[in-house]
């Protein structure tokens, strides 16, 4: 009898075994995200993008070209706005991590600051009578970047969303690679942007002006990026099983942040944002660069045509290479390749007024063979931009999933506000660096008599536009690569970490049944 019983304890046993071991798999394989939600996804991706780029790519410029702000004012104005940028996201990290509503903790994070950018935007790129003396367009700096800093703050709950709207990490990294793909898409509007600068003032007699353009199309895409993020709101939902609101409050704030400092592959990620940051410098200066060495601002977005044309090969390469060799070794690959890409660009020459550069004689040579060879090198040092992206959103998946895994709570928020902190506070010399750099290589804007922006024509003036355009882009992707060797979810880790967290998000899962069952049946 008691071998029979032995024998039909086993058998059960063994039943239940199979069976949880049969849910894993189908756990593990399991799609959970619905067209319409790739949709919504994809589309505040898009908006998200086209602002984000059309602002970094352009306030600066706008600011002292056309608010007539000097270039070390503007550059002390990012530096004190990094520094509360950083304290603010501290702050929003922390509201974001703890809110639970019907919503969701996420989703309405994507429509609440919409307000807040929207105003900052109009403010950012006009230029009101009434702002006569330097004081006061610093002020209405100030307060434009401020605005916009807080809405974005909050807004970066929308990043978030991506590590929680599939507990599949197989779909959400074909995500990843589809998003990236669709921000290549990000920088289709600001094009646009800087094409009509290059040639409608030209077209209508200068009836319609460059300031004016610019304005124009900050509403424009302030209105579609409103619009995508309402859509993605009602698109999207959250699957990732979190803490519960009494969970929540067992770990203080104090204890939380002790928690986030615990993660060793987020100060990798911290420490490598922190280089890569300097091409931040070069990329608000492209400006510059186009309008005054190659003398059209236009040119940009010709080059951007066929520069971007390798990412949209590399993008749906990427997830082949990530599964092949690691994200990690992908983004180490390839901030080292465009580092030396960089490099060698910046030896060739200043690439504008025919002048005479470093390694090669280009006086002589028209502006269209000086924009074949920029193009041409510049397709050369953006092609593992797609890679890296796509390859950082994944190690950016892994610090969230470490941090779990360490300590038992998913405070994206948090981890993401610790990230933005020690980021901005280094970003802040960036910024100032971004500034400075313009009048350091004796740069004073000078206008027509319609307003439009004459182009620069000293030559020392020009070979300093060349070395922030690719020299710190160099420096900062060289030293990005490098410092990620030391990233360590990679591999059998790895593999170990992913297995460990479905056991145990299975198990949460479970509880939060058990625990709502007797309240179900009160109720009835």
């Amino acid at each position: 009898m008691e071998n029979t019983n032995t024998t039909t304890v086993t058998e059960d046993v063994d039943a239940v075994s199979v069976e949880a071991s049969v849910e894993e798999a189908s756990t593990l394989d399991r799609r959970y995200l619905r067209p319409k939600e790739i949709a919504g996804f994809l589309l505040t991706s898009f908006g998200q993008k086209n602002l984000s780029q059309y602002v970094n790519a352009f306030r600066q410029f706008f600011a002292i070209s056309f608010l007539g702000m000097s270039g070390s004012t503007y550059g002390i104005i990012m530096f004190i706005e990094s520094i509360y940028d950083a304290v603010d996201d501290s702050i929003s990290g922390l509201i974001i991590d703890r809110t639970r509503t019907r919503w969701g903790r996420l989703r309405p994070w994507l429509v609440i600051p919409t307000p807040f950018w929207a105003i900052a935007m109009m403010m950012l790129f006009t230029t009101p009578s009434f702002l006569v003396h330097e004081w006061q367009k610093v002020v209405w700096t100030v307060v434009a970047i401020f605005v916009y800093n807080l809405g974005m703050s909050y807004f970066g709950a929308w990043t978030i969303m991506l590590y929680n709207i599939t507990p599949n990490n197989n779909e959400r990294d074909n995500l990843i690679a589809t998003s990236k793909f669709t921000e290549l898409f990000g920088v289709f509007l600001p094009s646009i942007a800087s094409m009509c600068v290059g040639f409608l003032p030209g077209l209508t007699h200068n009836a319609v002006g460059m300031q004016d353009i610019y304005t124009g199309f900050a509403a424009i895409i302030t209105i579609i990026a409103a619009f995508t993020a309402f859509f993605g709101f009602s698109a999207m939902r959250e699957r990732v099983p979190l803490a519960s609101r009494e969970q929540m409050q067992e770990v203080g704030v104090v204890e939380s942040f002790k928690n986030v400092f615990k993660n060793r592959p987020m100060f990798v990620l911290v420490l490598s944002g922190f280089f890569n940051g300097f091409k931040s410098v070069g990329v608000s200066s492209e400006s510059f660069y186009w309008m005054h060495n190659s003398k059209n601002v236009a040119h940009g977005s010709i080059a951007g045509i066929f520069t971007g044309i390798p990412n949209y090969i590399m993008v749906p390469l990427a997830p082949k290479l990530i599964r092949k060799f690691g994200a990690k070794k992908v983004c180490v690959a390839s901030g080292i390749f465009a580092g030396l890409a960089y490099g060698a660009t910046f030896l060739i020459g200043i690439m504008g007024n025919g002048g005479k550069g470093f390694l090669v004689d280009w006086e002589g040579h028209n502006a269209i063979i000086n924009l074949a060879v920029i193009t041409f090198c510049l397709t050369v040092c953006g092609l593992p931009n797609q890679l890296m992206n796509v390859a950082g959103a994944v190690l950016q998946g892994d610090v969230y999933d470490y941090s779990e895994w360490k300590t038992g709570m998913r405070n994206e928020a948090l981890v993401q506000t610790v990230q933005n902190y020690f980021g901005k506070a280094a970003n802040s010399i960036t910024q100032l660096l971004s500034g400075v750099v313009i009048s350091a290589v004796g740069y004073v804007a000078r206008k027509d008599e319609f307003g439009n922006i004459v182009p620069e024509s000293n030559y020392n003036t020009l070979i300093g536009f060349w070395a922030i355009f690719c020299l710190l882009p160099a420096i900062a992707r060289f030293l990005y690569g490098v410092t990620l060797m030391f990233f360590n979810v990679d591999g059998k880790f790895k593999e170990q970490m992913l297995k460990d967290l479905e056991v145990r998000r299975r198990e949460r899962l479970e509880k939060m049944n058990e625990d709502e069952a007797p309240k179900i049946a009160d109720a009835e």
